[in-house]
């Protein structure tokens, strides 16, 4: 069995209005609800809607052959409700084919999983139940953490949540010679299967796919076959892990990004031994070659391929070690309103906005920033947590 493995990330965050200094203690409101919904109805009809359509088209025209996954964080499906019901419905639309995966995450798509095993599990529950909820009782048998951060201790979480596999990137410093297009397992809890993202083959579509000055512009269905073919035969899955947004949104329309998409399938089945399989049925069909050892946390962002996008600079940790003093706090206070902003406050986006790297992937982190420079982000994301303090000390104080 050669198969090829598609999964695609779906978040979308509450991003924070401006919130001055002046605030802290009278506006208790954080969000930008104008420009979040600005955002999802934009990609809704450059990404969603036409890409949830084409997805629906091949899986008809090839009788369920074709296959993809997704990951939709809880977030996005919160801005879907309230923004976008039209994009939700065809999620749900493609995942009642049978032909379309939908995988498990923190609710938030947090960064819990480096700080708080209880507030984790918390986030994946949630998660699984809203899920449920939505998709007419679907239960996922595979996770994907937030930005593919995996390390064997959080591989080792995920199994005692009741998961059969889980997937991570294929980076090279934890690779060695080896390849990312086999099974493997967690190396602390076996039963794990684990999945690694293919980032070459990977990232040729959702980075390089329009770049005229990349030495294999332009990247036609024919080109990528040839790279899928010279894989050694005994090579057993080829994982194409990315943003959903790569389509339409980063690659934009007039780039010829959706014709590549139809016509892969076409030529993968017609000019290769390659079938298309979900994360689930390659964690079932095929056996793991041996355990993979990561005993620091990865993820599949930036050249490093490791935690730096988020928690790499004194303003990102300042931020992220004060969130989540105010844990045990919350934990005894029973405030819809408080819970909900506690969540939304952990969503990686936050801190990923504070970045500073400025050589080779600055220009990637000031794209996906709606702020002017990181500590912009960082003053008004502190502004933001001051107030939500004060907020829950009172909560505590009011029930004494």
């Amino acid at each position: 069995m050669r198969t090829v493995c598609f999964y695609f990330q779906v978040h979308q965050p509450f991003r924070l209005k401006p919130y001055r200094f002046f605030d802290i203690g009278e506006d208790h409101y954080y969000w930008d609800d104008y420009l979040n919904k600005n955002v999802i109805r934009k990609a809704a009809q450059r990404c969603y809607l036409p890409m949830n359509a084409l997805l629906m088209d091949l899986i008809h025209q090839y009788k369920g052959k074709f296959k993809v996954a997704f990951s939709i964080s809880g977030t996005f499906l919160d801005q879907m409700e309230a923004y976008s019901p039209d994009v939700l419905e065809s999620f749900q639309k493609l995942v009642a084919t049978g032909h379309v995966e939908l995988l498990n995450e923190t609710y938030t798509h947090a960064l819990a999983a480096l700080k708080s095993k209880e507030e984790f599990t918390t986030l994946v529950k949630k998660h699984q139940d809203r899920i449920k909820e939505l998709f007419n009782g679907y239960t996922p048998k595979v996770f994907r953490n937030t930005e593919l951060i995996y390390s064997d201790e959080i591989g080792k979480m995920v199994y005692e949540l009741g998961y059969e596999g889980i997937l991570t990137e294929g980076a090279k410093h934890i690779l060695g010679w080896k390849s990312p297009n086999y099974l493997y397992t967690n190396a602390l809890e076996p039963k794990l299967k684990v999945l690694l993202k293919n980032f070459r083959l990977s990232d040729d579509i959702a980075f390089r796919f329009s770049n005229k000055t990349w030495a294999d512009y332009p990247l036609t269905t024919e080109k990528f076959v040839t790279w899928l073919n010279a894989i050694p035969k005994e090579e057993q899955v080829v994982n194409l892990f990315m943003d959903y947004e790569t389509f339409g949104e980063h690659q934009w329309a007039d780039t010829g990004i959706f014709e590549f998409m139809r016509h892969l399938p076409e030529a993968i089945f017609r000019h290769s031994d390659f079938s298309f399989s979900t994360p689930s049925e390659v964690v079932r069909q095929l056996p793991g070659v041996g355990k993979i050892y990561v005993p620091t946390p990865i993820s599949w962002a930036d050249e490093e391929r490791d935690l730096t996008a988020w928690l790499g600079n004194d303003l990102q940790d300042e931020a992220f070690d004060r969130l989540y003093e105010i844990e045990n706090k919350i934990k005894t206070i029973d405030d819809p309103e408080l819970h909900r902003d506690w969540g939304y406050l952990q969503t990686s986006d936050h801190f990923y906005y504070m970045c500073t790297k400025f050589f080779s992937d600055g220009s990637v982190h000031q794209y996906f920033s709606p702020y002017d420079t990181p500590y912009d982000a960082f003053i008004n994301y502190m502004n933001v947590l001051s107030d939500f303090d004060l907020r829950v000390k009172e909560s505590k104080q009011s029930r004494k």
